[in-house]
């Protein structure tokens, strides 16, 4: 299975998350609630997937993406908005529409990872 960097800046959100991707037997790679500790983390090791809130705060998470995408980290956007709220620049990456059920990133997962 894979490690997974969450990127989420809702405390309870990114929780429920973390605990659906480690029950679906995959591990945290870590978890950010914003942009730099993001940017941080996306440049770290150990890294085989990432899901990321496409808004942080009044950040985007465009550049975390950008990041993942140099290092060919695969990664999907989670996003209230859905597709429309995507960068056209990323609209290849599956997008998970906050609120999600498990099945749905079980899936997201899946296609992320091939």
């Amino acid at each position: 299975m894979a490690s997974v960097l969450l990127v989420e800046d809702e405390a309870l959100i990114r929780m429920m998350i973390a605990d659906m991707l480690t029950e679906l037997g995959h591990s945290v790679a870590g978890e950010a609630p914003d942009l730099t500790s993001g940017l941080m983390l996306a440049s770290a090791p150990g890294v085989d997937a990432a899901i990321l809130d496409l808004q942080l705060g009044k950040d985007s998470s465009e550049p975390i993406a950008i990041e993942l995408e140099k290092r060919g980290i695969p990664f999907a956007f989670a996003s209230g908005y859905g597709a429309d709220g995507m960068p056209q620049t990323f609209k290849d990456h599956p997008v998970l529409q906050k609120p999600f059920p498990m099945d749905e990133l079980q899936r997201c997962m899946a296609k992320l990872l091939g």
